[in-house]
């Protein structure tokens, strides 16, 4: 992100140096917060989380998981147990992060039925 020298308004470069693009949106998929929102509350497994995170697939979970990991906000512990365990937290990192997205899920939550109201008057100028 960088200012047009023309102007002072911002440029989003299409590039992994673009910290919106290749941060903030990993962020902003449908999943991630809430598994990071669900592992606020300790250490857990799979199928746990799977359950409280209800609508979310298997796959979904999985790949999601996998991404929080790469990107260092989640770590996976296997336990050679017969059958495997494996549990899921938050890591120093992930922990900094939930602390602004909790900023904003209070916000989320302080104007939903705002944005609600919005949502209905704007659908039904679009549609009358």
């Amino acid at each position: 992100m960088k200012n047009n020298e023309k102007s002072s308004k911002r440029i989003f470069h299409n590039t992994e140096e673009c910290p919106i693009r290749n941060v903030v949106a990993q962020m902003g998929n449908k999943w991630s917060m809430l598994i990071l929102f669900a592992l606020v509350d300790g250490t857990d497994r799979f199928n746990s989380l799977k359950s409280r995170i209800v609508g979310i697939s298997q796959r979904m979970l999985t790949q999601t998981l996998r991404d929080l990991e790469r990107e260092g906000y989640v770590s996976r512990t296997v336990y050679p147990e017969v059958p495997v365990k494996v549990e899921y937290e938050l890591t120093s990192m992930g922990r900094d992060l939930v602390k602004p997205l909790y900023q904003l899920v209070t916000w989320a939550e302080t104007h939903h039925e705002d944005i609600k109201h919005c949502r209905k008057i704007y659908d039904e100028k679009a549609n009358g």
